[in-house]
């Protein structure tokens, strides 16, 4: 177990998402196992290294081993526009042609309770457990700009420490409702890599990161490897304050 969050910092937003594909790529040449389960994440950072692993990588990574999983979803068909499954689709298994049978997504076009147990039966059929709970071997995660991570926004604390694999998210604003993992799940995992970039996202991250002021408050701040490792992988921006 590695307590300390490893931290990267790279200029812009498009070297995050190109360092991590060159870093990804060779992890997964690495792992000598059969089945490598990574739960995928939504947002504008994963967005651009999507586009980067299939322009770069799709014959260049053994992705017949790789079985793909997300760490929150919206509730919303697999067309939708907010679908992560759609953007991930979209840039990333199309193009490279990856197998639809290792891909397990959401049915967010279920209601949300359905889609949450039919993805917690996934999870425990193809995902193995260790420390009484799934663990995934890598997942990826980004940060809004109130501190939350996956779909684990400040008002839900308590998916943090659920006893349940996956729990119904309602995003604070718009009400939408979305799948996520809780925070058990996401802290097992063997290796946990935050995404994050922006200047909307400096404050959170250096409250967090120093441990100061209402970091707590912050669902992100929760995320810590209790049995792998953590990290950290930021643009310029995003530090600035850090830096200051």
């Amino acid at each position: 177990m590695n307590s300390t969050p490893l931290v990267y910092v790279f200029p812009d937003n498009q070297t995050v998402a190109e360092k991590f594909a060159e870093w990804l790529a060779q992890w997964i040449k690495d792992q000598d196992q059969d089945k490598i389960t990574i739960a995928l994440s939504g947002g504008s950072t994963p967005k651009v290294l999507f586009k980067v692993l299939a322009a770069q990588y799709a014959d260049e990574v053994p992705w017949e081993k790789v079985h793909f999983f997300w760490g929150d979803e919206r509730c919303v068909p697999p067309d939708h526009d907010d679908s992560n499954y759609k953007m991930t689709n979209d840039l990333l298994l199309t193009p490279i042609g990856f197998p639809e049978d290792q891909v397990h997504r959401v049915l967010g076009e279920q209601a949300p309770e359905v889609a949450n147990q039919d993805y917690i039966e996934k999870i425990k059929a193809q995902v193995p457990f260790a420390n009484d709970w799934p663990r995934f071997d890598l997942v990826l995660l980004g940060m809004g700009a109130d501190g939350h991570t996956a779909s684990i926004f400040p008002h839900q604390m308590e998916l943090l420490d659920s006893g349940e694999i996956c729990g119904v998210a309602t995003h604070p604003e718009s009400g939408q409702k979305r799948v996520s993992l809780t925070g058990k799940v996401i802290n097992n995992a063997r290796n946990i890599c935050f995404l994050v970039t922006g200047a909307s996202k400096q404050e959170k991250i250096y409250k967090i990161l120093k441990q100061v002021d209402e970091y707590q408050d912050y669902p992100a701040a929760h995320i810590q490897a209790t049995d792998g490792s953590l990290s950290w992988n930021l643009d310029a921006a995003a530090v600035a304050l850090l830096k200051s």
